[in-house]
C-alpha cells in the first residue's frame, strides 16, 4: 500500500466515495455528483500547496491507478477554535482488508515524524463500528460522543483525539 497527493484526475474516486448512498450511510447520505471535480481541483491545490495532507490509498505501487479510498489531515476552525482532523474513506471492495487502519496510521507516522499537526481530532459516526475500532486500535483517546457538521448535515459522533508525537499505539 501506498499514499499519494490526491491530483485533479480523482473525480471519479471522489465520485465513489462521496455520491454513494452505502459509503456515505454514516455521513448523512450520498452528496450530489455536481460540484465533485471542483472540490477535487480545490483539494489538489491545497494537497500539492502542503496545507492539508489528501491523500489517495493505492493498494498496490505497481497498479497506481487502482484507488482504494482517501486519508485526510486538514486543519479547520470551530466553535471551540481552530483543530486538526483526520478523516478516512475506502471503497467497499477493499474494506475488511485493513487499507483504513493502515493509511490512517501512516498518516499519523508522517505527521509524528514531521512534529506537524499536534493534536488531531477524528469524529467516526457513533454507528460506525469500523472507524471507531480504528481509533481504538491506534491509540487514540476517546473523548466522548458529540454533534458535528459534514457537508451541512449534523451527524453524531464519537469524539477521538490523539497526539502523534506520544500517542501513537
Amino acid at each position: 500500500m501506498q499514499l499519494r497527493n490526491v491530483t485533479p484526475n480523482d473525480v471519479d474516486a471522489y465520485i465513489r466515495m462521496r455520491c454513494d448512498p452505502v459509503m456515505m450511510t454514516d455521513l448523512g447520505g450520498p452528496l450530489p455528483p455536481n460540484g465533485m471535480e471542483e472540490k477535487v481541483h480545490r483539494d489538489a491545490k491545497e494537497a500539492a500547496a502542503d496545507l492539508s495532507w489528501i491523500k489517495m490509498i493505492i493498494p498496490d505501487p505497481h497498479t497506481p491507478a487502482v484507488v482504494a479510498g482517501s486519508v485526510t489531515i486538514w486543519s479547520h476552525d470551530t466553535d471551540e477554535g481552530p483543530i486538526s482532523e483526520i478523516g478516512w474513506m475506502v471503497l467497499p471492495e477493499f474494506q475488511g482488508r485493513g487499507f483504513g487502519k493502515r493509511a490512517t496510521r501512516a498518516l499519523l507516522e508522517q505527521a509524528r515524524d514531521e512534529n506537524r499537526w499536534e493534536v488531531v481530532h477524528a469524529f467516526p459516526a457513533t454507528s460506525n463500528a469500523a472507524s471507531n475500532g480504528i481509533c481504538r486500535s491506534l491509540g487514540f483517546r476517546l473523548l466522548g460522543e458529540r454533534n458535528v457538521t459534514f457537508a451541512d448535515r449534523v451527524l453524531r459522533s464519537n469524539h477521538w483525539v490523539i497526539t502523534p508525537r506520544t500517542d501513537l499505539a
